[in-house]
This record gives C-alpha cells, structure tokens and sequence, in this order.
C-alpha cells in the first residue's frame, strides 16, 4: 500500500445519526470491517470532533446539504493541517460547494453522490453513484476497493457538470411532481381527493402519484436543499415554465395551426432531441413497469419472507406450490419497508382459495418461509 493510506483505515462519520450516517455506519462495518467513529451534533452519544480529527483516516461528511460547506470549513479550522495524508469524502446531493470546500483543506478529495435516499438493501448494487475525484493520489487504490464494495454503478463526473446535470435529474423531477401534487390538491374540491381518482388510473398516472408520495414522504428538508442550494436550478425552472406557457397557449388557441405548432414542438423537436435509441429503450422500460404494476394487483397473492439466503430456499418454497398443483402467474422479489427480502406471488384467478390458504399454512408450519400477507389466509401468532 502506497504510504499515507492504511489496509484498514479507520473512517469518521460527520453526521452520523442522520439516515445516510446511519447506512454508512453498517455499510463501513458489516461489509468492509472496518472500525467506524461517528460524531454528530444531534446526538449526544457520539465521539468527540477531536477524536475524529485525531484517529480517522477517511474523513466522510454525511451533513445536510444546507450546512455542509459550513461544516467542512469548520472541521478544515479544527484540523489545522492534520488531514494532510488522509482522505476526506462527502455524499451531498449538490457537489460543487463541498468539494471546494474539501479542496481548501489538504487531504485527498472525492465527492460522492449516490443517486438514492439510503437503501434498504446493504450495498448500492443496482443504483448509480457519482464521484467528483477531485484530488486523489495515496488513495487511489483504497477508493477503487471502496466503489466495488459499495456495487454501485459509478459515473465519473466533475463538480460543475454534476450540479448542472442534478437541475434536471433531481430538481426538475421534484419540482414537476410537486407541482403535479399542488394541481390535485387544487382540484380535490371538484373531483375528490387524489386517492378518490386512483380506481380511474393510467400506469402514468399511478406512477407520477407514488412519485409524489416518495417525495412527500421522505426528508422534506432533502428536497427542499435540492431545489433552493443548487446554483442551476434557477434557470431550469424558468426554461420548464417556458415549455409550460408555450403548451397552455397552444392549447388556449386551438385550431389547426396551433394543432400543427404542437406536433412539431412538442412531438417531433422532443422525439428527434431524445433519439430512437433511447425512444425504444425507454417504452420498453414503461412497459415493463406497466407489466410489473398488473401483476402486483393479481388476486389472490401470497407475499413470503425467505429467513434463510441460501441456495435452494426459493426451490423449497416452490415445491409447496407444486405439492399444491398451484399455477404460478407471477414472482416478484423486494424489500418490505422494514428491509426484508420477499417474494410477492400471483396466482391466476381461478385457483381455490381455500388451497392457497392450505399451502400458506404449510409455508409457515414447515419453516419454509414467513408468510407476510395473503389474499386467502391470516398467519396466527407467532
């Protein structure tokens, strides 16, 4: 190992209780053995600013996006050139800000964005992460170990370029949305409450509502930072207001002309901006979300936990059905919102329930897995 950069460094969490504080914590120490020290001003159980500066050789800033510039500042004070030799990291959503800010410091430098509220899974497999290397030499290997163990998939980028391209893909997503949730409120008068429009609903609409619904669910502080931190975003609304008005007045004129200037605008100028690849690759996509969203209201269903990941579970589990002669029409895995991996299965609807119930049952009795939920059967107490 180059000198300057440990085998096993020991990492320092700035903002250690929040969400992503808290993921890293057993990321660093679950996945990678590594001992972990954590400090953070909302938490009165933490380690001490100066026991970081002192022991931790990765230095990862997990503060909100608001106060973090403000924070690396105040550490780079506190440090007073200790950090020379060791690694200092942020996960902010905004990158331009804080990797100056690490820059004026004299430790390595990368910023990090994963593009995802902290998952339930233990890695980033599946999901893309930014990184800013902005100054990196001794730890270059380390970081290489670090983005493989994390599974994501990593797009190198620099600072600027990021926050310009996170105007459209964060604050532009957020911003329609919440102006999309603004309108159903607006009409909830008229039509009802959203949820009273969802028994009338297209795919697109169904996923535009829950998009909303994460967005209002989450850390209304995170979204409120994305829109109002980022430099960018500012001329990003204005050019999606302009696309806005100039629809609404098509629309408000009406004849053909306006019928023409709508086609060529917002059909034909968009279709050969966005190009025939990703025109194909992105139907395919909806389509394949629209199939996925059929199957998750099949009836009756059976959505099991599987309490052992090892090979052959899921053979044990389909035996039960086999056993059953029951026809499977669709399997799906995901998390449950407290993180357990489980299979949600669709029967077809001419399967007797009373079967279904029996194989639930024998799922459960026989350890094969947990029943979570079932249109035909309630699990008894544990």
């Amino acid at each position: 190992m180059t000198p300057g950069a440990p085998a096993r460094p020991v990492i320092g969490l700035v903002g250690a209780a929040g969400a992503y504080g808290r993921w890293l914590r057993r990321f660093f120490v679950e996945r990678m053995g590594l001992a972990v020290l954590g400090h953070d001003p909302c938490a009165a159980d933490g380690d001490s600013v100066e026991r970081l500066l002192a022991e931790a050789d990765v230095l990862l800033f997990a503060a909100p996006i608001r106060v973090t510039e403000a924070v690396i500042d105040d550490w780079r004070v506190r440090s007073a050139g200790r950090e020379q030799g060791r690694l200092w990291l942020d996960v902010t959503s905004i990158k331009q800000a804080p990797v100056a800010a690490m820059l004026r410091s004299r430790a390595e430098v990368v910023g990090l964005h994963p593009m995802t509220a902290p998952p339930k899974a233990p890695t980033l497999k599946g999901r893309m992460l930014a990184v800013c290397e902005a100054r990196l030499d001794a730890w270059r290997p380390w970081l290489s170990r670090l983005l493989e163990a994390l599974q994501a998939e990593c797009v190198r980028v620099t600072p600027e370029r990021h926050d310009r391209a996170m105007a459209l893909v964060q604050s532009m997503v957020h911003a329609t949305h919440l102006a999309e949730a603004g309108v159903l409120r607006d009409y909830a008068g008229l039509l009802g409450a959203p949820a009273e429009l969802l028994p009338l609903r297209t795919a697109s609409f169904e996923l535009d509502v829950a998009m909303a619904a994460r967005i209002l669910s989450l850390n209304p502080q995170i979204y409120e930072d994305i829109q109002f931190c980022n430099p960018h975003v500012p001329a990003m609304l204005d050019r999606l207001l302009g696309e806005l008005g100039a629809l609404r007045d098509l629309v408000v004129r009406g004849d053909a002309g306006a019928r023409d200037a709508f086609r060529a605008r917002f059909l034909d100028a968009n279709r050969e901006a966005l190009g025939a690849p990703l025109l194909a690759d992105g139907n395919y996509a909806f389509e394949r979300v629209g199939y996925l969203l059929a199957d998750l209201v099949d009836r009756p269903s059976m959505s099991v936990h599987l309490p052992e990941d090892r090979p052959g579970s899921l053979r044990a589990l389909l035996d039960v059905f086999e056993r059953h002669r029951i026809s499977l029409s669709s399997i799906h895995s995901s998390r449950t919102p407290a993180g357990e991996v489980h299979f949600r299965i669709g029967f077809g609807a001419e399967v007797d329930a009373a079967i279904v119930a029996s194989a639930a049952a024998e799922i459960d009795a026989a350890g094969a897995g947990r029943v979570l939920e079932c249109t035909a059967y309630t699990p008894g107490p544990a």
